[in-house]
């Protein structure tokens, strides 16, 4: 049979959607006033030649993943999913997850007190994860990182660094963690994603310079293969400032080589991502 599939002319790799609508958990950094629906997610894919997208869920949903796996379920072949569990969620719930494209799990550790992954509970629910050959993603400052990823790598997940692992651009590249952090890419098990160059805590200049100045050491450290690019749609807490227009514009102004540029949009997410 002939494969009817959408080319991949580019992958999202990470986006949120929404609705102000949904129960928000109590401790939360953020409530949303506006709805980020898929319908208008796509639309954006499509203003930018984009053809493929990754939902992430969102912090102040906690776990009710439901409104992402309803979108996942409208659009099958253009989205994957990423979500977030408590440790003793059932393989059954899990094994469904999978089957409507979620593909990894995210651990947004940003204000929390830090996990320690050599728990048994912890160590349970890895091993389920291991099994689905899902990904864990983490979303913690820098000088954080390291040390969480030290814990992971010996239980062989892929592992995946949300927003270049949210270093101060102000600090440059010698802030603490992050050289720790660029030398774990060569375990192989560490997937970047190039995103978020707003919340990198510098002026729109220093962002930037920072971002261009750590990319050019990820592809050393980690290589094309494990850089994925992200608009991070709706932009929450930065909306007023950012839109889509404005990371496509941050993705050109990196100045990055065709391959490169293909690496970050296709053929890294695509492997990543199972697309």
């Amino acid at each position: 049979m002939p494969d009817t599939r959408s080319p991949i002319t580019g992958i999202d790799s990470h986006a949120h959607v929404f609705s102000r609508e949904l129960a928000l958990v109590a401790a939360r950094r953020y409530t949303p006033d506006y709805d980020a629906t898929l319908a208008q997610y796509l639309d954006h894919l499509h203003a930018h030649g984009l053809s493929h997208g990754v939902l992430v869920q969102p912090s102040f949903l906690g776990t009710d993943n439901r409104y992402l796996l309803a979108a996942l379920r409208q659009a099958p072949e253009q989205l994957r999913g990423v979500v977030v569990l408590e440790r003793g969620v059932s393989r059954a719930e899990l094994q469904d997850m999978a089957r409507a494209g979620v593909v990894g799990v995210r651990l947004n550790l940003m204000g929390q007190a830090l996990p320690d992954f050599r728990e048994a509970a912890w160590k349970a629910f890895f091993a389920h994860i291991a099994e689905l050959d899902w990904h864990v993603e983490l979303h913690r400052h820098v000088e954080d990182l390291p040390e969480l990823i030290r814990q992971l790598l010996p239980l062989g997940i892929r592992l995946v660094v949300d927003h270049f692992g949210r270093p101060d651009a102000r600090q440059g590249l010698g802030q603490p963690g992050f050289a720790e952090l660029m030398a774990l890419g060569a375990s192989g098990q560490v997937w970047m994603k190039v995103s978020g160059i707003y919340r990198l805590a510098g002026t729109d200049r220093q962002n930037l310079e920072f971002a261009q100045a750590a990319l050019a050491v990820l592809e050393q450290r980690f290589g094309p293969q494990r850089l994925v690019w992200g608009s991070d749609w709706p932009h929450t807490q930065h909306e007023q400032s950012v839109g889509f227009d404005t990371v496509i514009g941050q993705l050109q102004a990196l100045a990055c080589p065709a391959p490169l540029r293909h690496a970050l949009l296709v053929q890294a997410p695509r492997a990543l991502f199972k697309f």
